[in-house]
């Protein structure tokens, strides 16, 4: 819980930097610069809607197979393309 105001002077472009930085890193400029000086971890993770977009149709497939399985439809599915390319895509 945050129960303490902190306030420092800082040149605009520096702070300019920072609002960059926090948004790419889609967090708010204050949990930016609590995990930065306190030495955590931050990660930008860009371009994740192709892969969710892949995450997606492989769940919908996997859904698919489901209701055919529960229908007594199918009994056996080969999964080893779809693994392949959750794997590729996990990279």
């Amino acid at each position: 819980m945050k129960d303490t105001t902190f306030s420092i002077r800082i040149a605009s472009d520096d702070l300019d930097t920072i609002k960059q930085k926090a948004k790419q890193a889609r967090l708010s400029q204050s949990d930016y610069v609590t995990r930065c000086c306190l030495g955590r971890q931050v990660v930008v993770v860009e371009d994740l809607k192709e892969v969710l977009k892949q995450q997606r149709a492989i769940g919908n497939n996997l859904n698919q197979l489901t209701v055919l399985a529960n229908m007594g439809r199918v009994s056996v599915a080969n999964l080893r393309c779809t693994s392949y390319h959750y794997r590729r895509y996990a990279e």
